[in-house]
């Protein structure tokens, strides 16, 4: 079984850039290589993480990554995304820490070694802990740390490197850890919330012109979240709170990159007002090569008399095991909406996938929802490139199974099955149906 596009769909030519995403916390393990960050911080608190586990060891990758990478060869993508940890990578002090930067030499000379262009994120919300006691997203300093770590990490790698991204989904940073808490370092203010976001688009915008210094040929860039959302009916209320809800939850991240200003619902927030000062949005509206975009569902919201909006979780509709709807035809409608608002450079799809109750039996794992996943988000895709929208290359998410932030390792959205008890990796249906996609392409 392989998925099936049209023939004429740009996915088919051989320019389109297919690829599988990790990210380091998620993978790595070897805690005891690194500095502590803000997500050991979160696991070791009580009641955060969902089976009471952590990453320490998760999927070993830092030990069994040449077996990893042999895996990704297997696959046939074009493409690998990862991660760089921060607290790997550096010491307290600033300096690099060799043996942390030694790791990711040896992992992009051994996907070099397999014709497998290389995209790296430097921030997959793994923050040093030390920065985090000096405030975090919350201090302005953090974005200038950020610009440091860039600056040494870029040159170190050098050009092993096909592509960089400076942050993944902001959103989830600020929003999900500085606002509602959910995520690490789990503080809860809207204060914060929006606080941390700016510091974080600033600390984009920062590292930006020094990677393009250090890296010229290499493709430069953010990686943004959306979940979109679509109003309860057509009654004017219920569309103005999707509107506004909107804003605040996607809209909020990539206009500063675009219109060097927050969405006009910034002027309602009132004692959460962000400090901003002059020439930010000059820093942040840097010019991109490509944007990374991540989408897995969609939202429904209606008016609240108490609040802006209120998100309806809708009955009798299709869910995947992380309990989110499957609706395809968000992904092209946000796709051509984007297009519509802003001057986008090349798209990538940094991120799509399904989290399912995946069983090994005799081998294998028969995860159908996953494959019929895939199906639907291709086509989705390719209709909104036919409505002129520029994606140049697509990632699943995620090549292994892994851990899964506050979810732990309870939920899979793997191609590739983790046992965590033996290391074992077996390819899933959904990944052998990708391999056999793109080999059939070529």
């Amino acid at each position: 079984m392989t998925y099936k596009l049209p023939t004429d769909s740009r996915l088919q030519q051989p320019s389109f850039l297919f690829g599988v995403a990790t990210a380091s916390f998620q993978i790595e393990g070897a805690r005891d290589s690194r500095l502590a960050c803000i997500w050991d911080t979160f696991c070791a608190t009580p009641d955060k993480i969902r089976d009471g586990s952590n990453g320490f060891v998760a999927c070993d990758h830092l030990r069994l990554f040449r077996e990893d990478v042999a895996l990704i060869a297997s696959l046939g993508v074009d493409a690998y995304r990862l991660s760089i940890s921060w607290p790997r990578v550096m010491h307290a002090d600033g300096s690099l820490n060799q043996q942390g930067v030694d790791f990711y030499i040896a992992l992009l000379d051994e996907l070099k070694a397999h014709n497998i262009k290389a995209f790296v994120t430097l921030y997959h919300w793994d923050l040093p802990q030390h920065l985090e006691d000096k405030g975090g997203w919350l201090s302005r300093e953090t974005a200038y740390k950020f610009a440091e770590y860039a600056d040494k990490i870029s040159l170190a790698l050098g050009d092993r490197v096909y592509s960089w991204a400076t942050l993944n989904e902001p959103f989830c940073s600020g929003y999900l850890g500085y606002e509602v808490g959910i995520h690490a370092p789990g503080l809860k203010s809207k204060a914060y919330g929006r606080q941390a976001s700016h510091h974080l688009l600033l600390a984009h915008g920062l590292a930006m012109p020094i990677l393009r210094k250090n890296c010229p040929q290499a493709l430069i860039g953010i990686v943004l979240n959306f979940t979109p959302a679509y109003p309860l009916t057509d009654s004017a209320a219920d569309k103005r709170a999707a509107e506004l809800a909107d804003e605040y939850f996607n809209q909020w991240y990539i206009k500063p990159l675009f219109d060097k200003a927050y969405p006009d619902s910034f002027a309602n927030l009132g004692e959460a007002t962000p400090t901003i000062l002059a020439g930010d949005f000059a820093i942040i509206a840097q010019p991109l090569d490509f944007l990374g975009i991540n989408f897995y569902t969609r939202a429904v919201y209606q008016a609240d008399a108490e609040a802006d909006f209120q998100q309806v979780d809708l009955p009798d509709v299709v869910r995947t095991d992380i309990g989110w709807e499957i609706y395809p035809q968000a992904f092209t409608d946000l796709l051509v909406s984007l297009q519509q608002k802003y001057p986008l450079p090349p798209i990538y799809i940094t991120e799509n996938g399904c989290a399912a109750a995946d069983i090994l039996t005799n081998g294998e794992v028969a995860d159908q929802m996953r494959l019929d996943y895939y199906q639907q988000h291709l086509l989705a895709v390719d209709q909104a490139i036919r409505q002129g929208v520029d994606v140049q290359g697509y990632f699943a998410w995620s090549l292994m199974d892994n851990f899964e932030w506050a979810e732990g390792y309870s939920k899979r959205f793997g191609i590739v099955y983790v046992d965590y008890t033996t290391q074992q990796r077996v390819i899933k249906q959904s990944g052998l149906a990708y391999r056999d996609f793109i080999q059939q392409r070529r």
